[in-house]
């Protein structure tokens, strides 16, 4: 599978090579950011559109779009790195690994949003 391959790559340094994230992910970190969070049914990333998903990989977070107005991430933007079609790939893998509810419940978000 190409999105596992990518992920492992460009992904797993930060968000694990089990889609686990950091530990401590919900906890600020000294400078105040964020650690990775995970992508599995753990984590957050399965409560955004892919539109939305798609953007923070492509430009990473940008506040008053994508993260709150004024929130620094240490998330890089992969618009230089990967294709469209590459990006699309990762998130496939990572949806891939997510049970059919969860899975499920990520499709309904994404409905929402293009209505």
């Amino acid at each position: 599978m190409q999105g596992k391959a990518i992920y492992a790559n460009n992904c797993a340094a930060c968000h694990g090579e089990s889609l686990q994230g950091q530990p401590n992910w919900r906890d600020r970190m000294p400078n105040g950011r964020l650690p990775a969070p995970p992508h599995d049914k753990t984590g957050h990333t399965w409560h955004h559109p892919d539109a939305m998903l798609v953007d923070m990989v492509k430009n990473g977070l940008v506040p008053g779009k994508t993260a709150p107005p004024g929130y620094v991430s240490d998330m890089p933007a992969y618009r230089d790195i990967l294709s469209d079609q590459e990006i699309i790939a990762v998130l496939a893998y990572i949806k891939s690994r997510w049970p059919p509810k969860v899975l499920e419940a990520q499709k309904e978000v994404t409905l929402q949003r293009q209505n």
